[in-house]
């Protein structure tokens, strides 16, 4: 096996500003990621929880809104609409569907047929346990959420992506339930299946398992992105993403993010944190991964989610500073893939070539 050696301190970046604008370039394959997000510190501001919560599984009545009494002019009037009414017939939304696995945890978007985020947690003890193979694991639609939202397995029959796990199977070897819950397609968006799925994103998923021989526990947070890219027509930025199905369902990510925290197995010592933003295309494996780095409120901004609220600045150190953030390139995975083409090529009337990872058809 060869080693991709990277910098242990990458490029110095702006503290003000950060660029993760998504483009694929023509030339290498390879997308060249970058965004301009302001990492200026923001005033947190604190909102008032509610006791109850909706979720996908149940309806939460809620009571009556009582309209308020305004004082105007020196009068108390009473609105004469009631907007809130609404809720009778049943909260329009958004709902995450929340689902807590063996292996996972995961939240639904609805809209997109795609998870938000789906939290995962490796130890050395967890790696080393094997009483799972992913031979005896189906893809499954998640009956957990209502049908009309579902991901299907259709949607994916022939569209050219993987279904590609955002948790990965071999994060959840310790037990065959466990690996099971990783094929819940709420575990799945569409990836490009060869240079990504089966290539650079498998050899990054290895780097994060071999995080466990510095850190004696990895928490791991993954989902896609829809990144904006400049329109070479008129130079304004646009959202745009292939949509896959039949009906169109599931969205296809432009970009998938990684955001690491390495613990040093107290709950109150220092985090080794790290942010990845890959795009959702070919990636020659020689690309060091310290390329696709990112402070992690650019993932924040972009995805609209928060990740590290409640650590404290004090606690945190980067991670790539705390490490080497280099990719193991196994040798074996071209031979392998050489073998497949070859066995394919001998195969009477077979159909289209898949791989372990290959999961389009």
């Amino acid at each position: 096996m060869k080693t991709i050696n990277t910098p242990l301190t990458p490029p110095t970046m702006s503290k003000t500003t950060i660029a993760i604008i998504a483009a694929v370039s023509a030339a290498t394959g390879a997308g060249v990621t970058a965004a301009m997000y302001s990492t200026r510190s923001e005033k947190k501001i604190q909102a008032a929880k509610s006791s109850t919560s909706i979720s996908a599984t149940s309806t939460t009545s809620l009571p009556a809104p009582v309209p308020a009494s305004l004082p105007i002019a020196g009068k108390d009037i009473i609105p004469p609409v009631d907007p809130a009414g609404l809720f009778q017939y049943g909260f329009p939304g958004p709902i995450a569907d929340l689902a807590t696995r063996n292996a996972l945890v995961s939240s639904f978007d609805r809209r997109l047929r795609n998870p938000s985020w789906v939290a995962e947690h490796i130890t050395p003890e967890s790696l080393a346990t094997s009483n799972g193979d992913r031979k005896n694991s189906a893809f499954l639609e998640d009956p957990s959420v209502p049908e009309k939202f579902r991901g299907k397995l259709k949607d994916y029959f022939r569209s050219g992506y993987d279904r590609g796990h955002q948790v990965p199977a071999a994060d959840a070897k310790w037990s065959q339930e466990a690996m099971n819950d990783t094929f819940y397609l709420t575990n799945m968006c569409p990836q490009v299946g060869e240079g990504f799925n089966r290539d650079y994103w498998a050899h990054f998923e290895d780097f994060c398992r071999r995080l466990t021989q510095k850190y004696p526990s990895v928490r791991i947070v993954t989902g896609p992105l829809y990144l904006p890219k400049r329109d070479t027509a008129d130079g304004k930025w646009r959202v745009s993403y292939e949509v896959i199905g039949n009906p169109p369902n599931i969205a296809v990510p432009t970009h998938f993010y990684k955001v690491i925290f390495a613990e040093d197995g107290t709950t109150t010592g220092q985090v080794a944190l790290g942010a990845f933003v890959l795009p959702n295309a070919h990636i020659p494996n020689e690309k060091p991964i310290t390329d696709f780095e990112v402070p992690v409120e650019a993932v924040e901004r972009a995805s609209g989610l928060e990740f590290a609220s409640k650590l404290p600045v004090g606690r945190r150190k980067r991670l790539c500073a705390d490490t080497v953030c280099a990719l193991v390139i196994k040798e074996y995975a071209d031979r392998q893939k050489a073998f497949g083409k070859e066995a394919a090529q001998k195969a009477v009337a077979a159909p289209t070539r898949t791989s372990p990872r290959n999961s389009s058809a």
